[in-house]
């Protein structure tokens, strides 16, 4: 009997000792579960509470971003150039569309748009977070807008989005200057990832001035906090933060005179910039042809962006600053100050021309076949005498022409506050070494002393060069604002003037370049007689730029020369002689003459800017090179 219970007891131990086990296990079990369980109410409640309290709330609250009044653009004068108008975008809210194909559907109708490329913009936008509103159709014009509101209700997940967008007041004028905005990109939404107010679909400056002051055009945007149901529709507004305006350009632009240069240049490529010598401010700067701007808006088409690019007259550049061009005749003033300014000449200095200067066995030409006999500083400047500043180069040389070039601003941008400013060419011996790893022939001295060969500007490069040759020889930098204002309309930031350097040479020097600047307008056989004026001195300079080789035309009469191989023309010039206050210039492509090129619009935008002081009625244009 004993051993039975012993035997039983021993059962018991056992029993109890793998119960004890066991109990053990699910104990750690439920151990384990509940530790998960808390780490995960942690995780949740604690470590991402904010993140999904906020989750929660826009199941109700939603945000919506009230987009700034974008700041304007007016002239010197206060005079509007870009007004604001409302740009309506219909978008489509995901999670508030249970059932979006019928919705879409619907909607097309009323956009008047195949419901195809409404499910290609979802699609698109498919890596979106789902309250992420997508675009559906930009820009929709009144009569839609007002038909999507009557039927909002049908339409579950369907927004309209006020953006503000401009309105152009007078088309496409100063279109490379002021730009256009367009919608950002993702690129762009990447960069400013930081600054927390660009969501998908907003408006961007994409060009110019819009571009440069994005930010302070742009304004802080605001907040709106809504309650909404179930649907999505508007409940009842919970708070809102009104936006900040953007602050107000005045540019120095004169708009009538913008207006004069774009019309004179009648859509023939090429460029007009008005300088005020002793300030640097732009009173115009015009690139032809002009960019057409409505096409921009809402996103340019793909043809039409094609068709720009493949355009040979490139209305895509901004050529006042980006077109870069041999300066031709102009480029004899550089010659002439490093001249005086090294001793090689003096105002009584004389070259012989009959036509062509012969140097190792080659003639280099002079534009005037016959010649122009015993010549001068003064006459070579005024007539453009190609053999005189061919002697001059030659003793100067490409070294010293390049210092006297560079001290007076070619070869390296403005400095305007304009993107992508090319520098221009400068060439020296260690350029084309550096360029091309070549030595430098004396015979491309002669070239680039009468602004061909290697030789390039750009007309804001020469109408600065112009105004420093002037104006006693500072040059300043060119300047395109002359105040930032803020949204209270108090100046945030004036214009002042900077100056950049200073052009080599004696005051001597640079006395003598305007004399015989005005003698070109004012001598019988000036080249700039185009600018003459009975009541007011004007001193010019004119400029031929060779784009192919003579001898692929000189076969041919003028007229039948191919658009391609035409010259260049510029012309350069300031007023009044006695106190120079403008200096303008002008260049056209293919325009083949200086004077009868380019001098015409040069004239007309003297006469603009002086209007009553200059009578500009009877020209007299006796030469042109």
């Amino acid at each position: 009997m004993q051993q039975v219970i012993s035997r039983v007891d021993k059962i018991n131990e056992a029993e109890l000792l793998t119960l004890k086990k066991r109990l053990r296990y699910a104990s750690m079990l439920l151990l384990a579960f509940a530790s998960i369980l808390v780490i995960r109410l942690w995780y949740l409640q604690i470590l991402n509470g904010e993140n999904y309290f906020k989750l929660s709330e826009n199941n109700r609250i939603r945000l919506h971003w009230l987009k700034a009044p974008r700041g304007m653009l007016s002239d010197r004068f206060g005079r509007p150039l870009i007004a604001n108008r409302p740009y309506f975008n219909v978008t489509l809210a995901r999670e508030d569309a249970p059932n979006p194909e019928d919705l879409l559907n619907r909607l097309s109708t009323i956009l008047d748009v195949d419901v195809n490329e409404l499910l290609d913009r979802i699609r698109e936008g498919e890596d979106y977070p789902r309250y992420v509103p997508i675009l559906l159709k930009e820009d929709i014009d009144w009569k839609t807008l007002v038909s999507i509101e009557n039927h909002l209700y049908d339409l579950p997940g369907i927004r309209i989005d006020v953006l503000p967008s401009r309105e152009y007041l007078y088309e496409n004028l100063g279109s490379h200057l002021f730009g256009y905005l367009g919608r950002i990109n993702e690129a762009e939404l990447s960069e400013r990832a930081d600054e927390g107010e660009y969501q998908r679909n907003d408006q961007i400056g994409k060009l110019g001035l819009e571009r440069i002051f994005e930010k302070q055009l742009r304004g802080e945007q605001g907040k709106r906090y809504i309650e909404v149901d179930a649907q999505g529709f508007e409940q009842r507004e919970v708070s809102v933060q009104q936006p900040l305006p953007g602050s107000d350009l005045k540019l120095t632009i004169d708009r009538d005179m913008q207006d004069v240069a774009e019309d004179a240049l009648d859509g023939r490529a090429g460029a007009a910039v008005v300088m005020e010598v002793t300030t640097g401010r732009i009173l115009a700067l015009a690139s032809s042809p002009a960019l057409e701007l409505d096409k921009f808006v809402g996103g340019i088409s793909s043809q039409n962006w094609k068709e720009m690019q493949e355009d040979e007259m490139k209305p895509l550049i901004n050529k006042a600053t980006q077109g870069q061009y041999p300066p031709g005749s102009t480029y004899k003033m550089v010659v002439a100050l490093a001249g005086l300014s090294e001793g090689v000449i003096n105002a009584d200095t004389t070259f012989f021309c009959n036509g062509a200067m012969k140097f190792k066995g080659r003639d280099y030409r002079c534009w005037k076949k016959q010649g122009h006999g015993t010549i001068s500083l003064e006459r070579a400047l005024a007539e453009s005498c190609d053999v005189f500043f061919y002697s001059v180069g030659m003793r100067v040389g490409v070294d010293k022409l390049a210092e006297y070039a560079k001290s007076l601003g070619l070869g390296e941008p403005t400095g305007i506050t304009l993107e992508h400013e090319k520098s221009g060419v400068v060439p020296s011996i260690a350029w084309k070494k550096k360029r091309f790893g070549q030595v430098w022939y004396e015979g491309e001295t002669m070239s680039i002393s009468i602004g061909q060969g290697y030789d390039l500007a750009t007309p804001l490069q020469i109408c600065q060069m112009t105004s420093t040759l002037v104006n006693g020889g500072t040059r300043y930098r060119p300047q395109l604002i002359e105040a930032v204002m803020d949204a209270d309309g108090n100046v945030a930031k004036g214009f002042e003037p900077i100056i950049d350097g200073h052009a080599l040479g004696t005051a001597k020097s640079l006395d003598l370049i305007r004399a015989g600047m005005v003698a070109a307008v004012n001598t019988p056989h000036g080249t700039a007689g185009v600018a003459k004026s009975k009541s007011m001195l004007v001193g010019a300079k004119t400029g031929t730029a060779q784009v192919v080789k003579v001898k692929q035309y000189q076969h041919l009469r003028e007229n039948d020369i191919p658009y391609k191989w035409r010259d260049h023309a510029w012309f350069t010039c300031f007023a009044p002689a006695e106190k120079p206050e403008i200096a303008v210039t002008v260049l056209v492509e293919h325009g083949l003459h200086g004077a009868t090129g380019a001098g015409p619009v040069a004239r007309r935008l003297l006469k603009e800017y002086f209007k009553e002081r200059m009578d500009t009625k009877e020209t007299v244009l006796i030469e042109d090179e």
